[in-house]
């Protein structure tokens, strides 16, 4: 339990070093999500929208500005959010203080996208349990309702198929749908947890018992283009998390990195996206 307060104790530590100027007072469910509202009406083109599952309700932005028939269309996954509500107890509400996976999606300039919470983000719904975002926020019920949520885009838009970009546990979510889907062109990870036994044992904290592991799903990888961004001050999911995911490929042409030195887990992967992006298109 010790270590689990300690990298607990880090995460909110630098999650709330964002609200220093609030004396340190954590915003409540309905102020985050205002928060995020508010990032969202920066661009007149969003609108917001709710994906109702059977067993989650997702939260979502649409951006969809031009006819996504025939082709990719971009999907952004949230990270974890406040899994922890002090370095001793889970939260109450998942919701993120600073949805870094929200503002990747608006720097993005496509004009076909959609940014989707994760579960019990923004929203309750039934199913909303402590173990949905602690050990079971990589569930078969958590990817299902991912799952479903995509098949309703493509039922609705028709495109030719997904680009997943995913951050922190967000890419975890993306790599798994990546690895079940076959209409997936490309998946990104920003500060991806892509090998969570690798990430328990590295802070000795307790295994993810309820979740699934992207890097038990390398073979089905293999043929998904990959681009991986890390923070090489990430001291969340730092870059060996990554290279445990990477060796466990017995084919890794399709797998593209950078690690970026300067940049930490929420830091500043929204000021440096859109070059980031260019980077992903410049490759052949």
């Amino acid at each position: 339990m010790k270590a689990v307060r300690i990298i607990w104790g880090i995460f909110l530590g630098l999650s709330l070093s964002l609200w220093a100027g609030c004396a340190y007072k954590i915003p409540d469910p309905g102020q985050r999500l205002s928060l995020a509202r508010k990032l969202a009406a920066q661009d007149t083109g969003i609108r917001e929208n709710v994906f109702d599952t059977e067993n989650f309700r997702i939260f979502a932005f649409e951006s969809i500005i031009s006819e996504p028939k025939g082709r990719n269309l971009s999907i952004y996954i949230e990270g974890d959010g406040m899994a922890w509500i002090t370095s001793s107890f889970p939260s109450d509400n998942p919701t993120p203080l600073n949805p870094v996976g929200l503002r990747l999606f608006l720097k993005d300039p496509s004009s076909c996208k959609i940014y989707l919470a994760r579960p019990c983000q923004y929203m309750d719904s039934p199913f909303c349990q402590q173990k949905y975002w602690t050990s079971h926020r990589f569930s078969k019920a958590v990817i299902e309702a991912y799952h479903r949520v995509l098949d309703r885009i493509k039922e609705e838009y028709s495109p030719e198929g997904f680009s997943l970009f995913g951050y922190s546990g967000g890419g975890t979510v993306a790599a798994l749908l990546a690895a079940q889907r076959d209409d997936v062109h490309s998946l990104v990870t920003v500060a991806g947890n892509l090998d969570i036994d690798h990430w328990t044992r590295l802070h000795r904290l307790t295994l993810l018992s309820g979740s699934l592991n992207p890097a038990n799903f390398t073979k089905e990888l293999e043929p998904v283009r990959q681009y991986h961004f890390i923070g090489g001050k990430d001291r969340i999911i730092p870059p060996s998390v990554f290279y445990s995911f990477q060796n466990q490929f017995a084919n890794k042409e399709n797998i593209d990195y950078k690690i970026l030195d300067e940049f930490s887990h929420s830091c500043c992967w929204d000021v440096a996206w859109e070059p980031l992006l260019n980077h992903i298109e410049a490759e052949p």
